[in-house]
């Protein structure tokens, strides 16, 4: 007779498989809409096991936003990589489209935008959000070298990509959708 090993998942295991399941979970349906029963209940184990990771829902929460900014951290590190010369905006413009590229995801898009509503009322996530940009905000500083105004406007292109993705505006053919889709990719 042979017996199989059962090898048991360790706690970052778990965790990982929590933090995945939650990203889904609350994009679509924001901090607000998603219980922790609900990530419970998609990854397969009881409630009290999330709380066992995730001392409670805003911390499961402040993780996922953690994870998103941290995807977005690598995709603007792969972006820079790829830039074709070492001038700012060189590499601005390859981190503009390597963001660009990177909230085709949904879920990652959808979690953005929950976090920033969700960091309106709720003081923990407003602190994770605004750690988060900071780290990002300096991150694309010593980078790309740019100055103050460019980084300004390469976060401030990227919350027009936001708006453009999430409500489809490349789809519109008027006036003001081509105003503000110029010289913006989509993917």
């Amino acid at each position: 007779m042979t017996t199989t090993a059962r090898r048991l998942s360790t706690a970052d295991q778990r965790r990982e498989v929590v933090l995945r399941t939650a990203i889904s979970a609350f994009a679509g349906r924001g901090y607000y809409g998603t219980t922790t029963t609900e990530v419970a209940q998609r990854a397969g184990i009881s409630q009290a096991y999330v709380y066992r990771l995730f001392p409670d829902k805003e911390a499961l929460f402040t993780a996922v936003v953690e994870h998103c900014f941290a995807r977005i951290r690598d995709s603007l590190t792969d972006g820079a990589a790829a830039a074709g010369g070492s001038s700012p905006e060189a590499v601005l413009d390859a981190m503009g489209d390597a963001y660009a590229k990177l909230i085709a995801d949904r879920e990652l898009l959808m979690v953005q935008l929950h976090a920033q509503c969700a960091a309106v009322s709720e003081p923990a996530i407003r602190e994770t959000v605004q750690t988060a940009y900071a780290r990002l905000v300096e991150y694309v500083r010593g980078v790309s070298g740019a100055a103050d105004g460019e980084i300004q406007r390469f976060f401030a292109t990227g919350a027009l990509c936001q708006l453009v993705v999430t409500v489809g505006v490349e789809q519109v053919d008027a006036p003001w959708a081509r105003t503000l889709t110029e010289g913006i990719r989509h993917y």
